[in-house]
């Protein structure tokens, strides 16, 4: 349901990533280091053993149990292995027909439910909330195409500090929305972009009222079958699914079993369980017009342009930006044990796939397509983090040196503006710490170059700490050469 990108800005910051409600941590070593387990390759043996060499490095290093991954190039498989164990007390190998809960990557079968909708004249989706569910939370004031997009500002449900609590009980569609109800919009509908679970809970009430059916009966009929996916069900199921992986997460810096979202929290917004091989199905089905006509599925994929902000990098549940340069197209998902990324580069015609049972941040799913992307292209790898002329050294080790203090959570003001310097301090400081701080002491710091915006001088870094793990970062210096602005993406 969390996606590991996206986009919120917050005063004197500017955060690309997603919004975080799991624990954060990451070891460097694990009891059981995961090793390929089964697989097929059409890869040359060097290149599929250096994939193989970084999908271990990522597992060991952020204390995953098992992973599976696929690679697709023109809708052939390409590569495939499971890595580890999909249960680790009882040492239960994972397998390519292991099932995941794969997340937030449920939201493009509610978007592409909603865009079938519309295609058979149900309902339009410029149309306010209001026409359809008149006694939702702010429902004369957004459309469902701001909540496709997350740009409606609707607060999100599964914020709080008894966001847990609430979220492995089940609840009613009521129970769930009446944890926004009352509360303001974050910001004017439309004019920015925050990843709202909200949004895509109130899409799933809209199929059912539109549709007359369950939003599960919705899917499974509309969706799941004409994608012949026949391995795809929901948390509810999980207990009869065999082999399904145990979630797992670090707690105090000890791999535990992580409980489990209850199916009528997830819901629309994240309650999917599925395997490898059917999630290409569905990638399959999308993208060769059987579930949407050829002009709905170019729009999931183009993103959406926000009144403040410009581009939000997403579309109608699709993410849209890029990696080494590249277009990327996709969505990553996340419950409190897993992790998971579905990713496509269009320009390359690859669609990577990768499933983890491990639901820290930052997310090893993600970083598995990263990798593997890497591997495959490390030209682009190398172009991407090849230096821009110009850096001042002084400059750098001063940038370092704040980095360090907002990833420890110590920051003294001496280098930040005033206005920032307040910010952290009061509270914003601790939420980037718990954010930043998994990833590790950086590997690299790599100037990318000079900008000036607002008034400030940005110098803009690609910070890298392993395989597949990179951050782009920048720092705004006010005339006083203090950080006044940071941006992370």
């Amino acid at each position: 349901m969390l996606p590991a990108r996206g986009q919120f800005r917050i005063m004197d910051l500017v955060i690309r990533s997603g919004p975080c409600m799991r624990r954060f941590a990451l070891l460097l070593s694990l009891t059981m280091l995961p090793l390929a387990q089964a697989g097929a390759t059409n890869l040359d043996t060097a290149t599929a053993g250096r994939i193989d060499a970084d999908v271990n490095t990522v597992l060991a290093r952020t204390g995953t149990p098992g992973a599976v991954v696929a690679v697709y190039r023109k809708g052939e498989l390409l590569y495939r292995h499971a890595y580890g164990v999909r249960d680790r007390e009882a040492r239960l190998p994972a397998t390519p027909d292991t099932w995941f809960e794969i997340g937030s990557i449920t939201k493009q079968f509610t978007a592409a439910a909603i865009l079938q909708l519309q295609e058979a004249g149900k309902l339009s989706i410029d149309a306010p909330l209001a026409t359809y569910l008149p006694d939702a939370p702010h429902a004369g004031e957004v459309t469902l195409r701001q909540l496709l997009s997350h740009t409606s500002g609707l607060p999100e449900y599964l914020d709080g500090p008894d966001a847990e609590a609430f979220a492995i009980k089940p609840q009613t569609p009521a129970a769930v929305l009446a944890r926004v109800a009352g509360k303001p919009l974050d910001f004017k509908p439309g004019s920015r972009w925050s990843y709202s679970n909200t949004g895509y809970f109130l899409l799933g009430r809209v199929i059912e009222v539109v549709s007359g059916q369950t939003y599960d009966q919705y899917i499974r009929e509309h969706l799941l079958e004409p994608a012949g996916m026949r391995h795809t069900y929901t948390m509810a199921d999980e207990g009869r699914l065999s082999p399904m992986a145990v979630g797992y997460r670090h707690e105090g810096g000890q791999l535990q079993r992580a409980p489990a979202i209850h199916d009528s929290v997830g819901w629309s917004a994240g309650n999917l369980v599925s395997t490898i091989g059917d999630l290409q199905r569905w990638n399959d089905a999308l993208a060769g017009g059987k579930i949407v006509r050829p002009a709905h599925v170019a729009l999931m994929g183009t993103s959406v342009t926000t009144t403040e902000h410009g581009s939000a990098d997403y579309g109608l549940g699709l993410f849209v930006d890029k990696v080494d340069g590249q277009p990327r197209i996709g969505h990553t998902g996340g419950s409190f044990g897993f992790t998971t990324a579905n990713e496509y580069f269009p320009r390359q015609d690859l669609r990577i796939i990768a499933f983890t049972n491990n639901g820290d941040n930052p997310e090893p799913g993600e970083m598995l397509t990263r990798v593997i992307f890497d591997q495959l292209y490390p030209a682009l790898a190398a172009a991407a983090k090849r230096p821009a002329a110009g850096a001042d050294p002084a400059a750098t080790a001063s940038d370092k040196a704040a980095f360090a203090q907002i990833q420890n959570g110590k920051v003294d003001g001496a280098r930040f503006g005033a206005r920032l310097t307040a910010k952290l301090q009061a509270g914003l400081g601790k939420r980037l710490a718990g954010q930043l701080g998994p990833f590790g002491a950086p590997t690299d710091f790599i100037y990318k170059g000079t900008r000036h915006e607002n008034g400030m001088t940005w110098r803009d870094y690609l910070i890298v700490f392993g395989p597949g793990s990179t951050l782009k970062f920048g720092f705004g210096v006010d005339a006083d050469g203090k950080v006044a602005s940071i941006s992370m993406n």
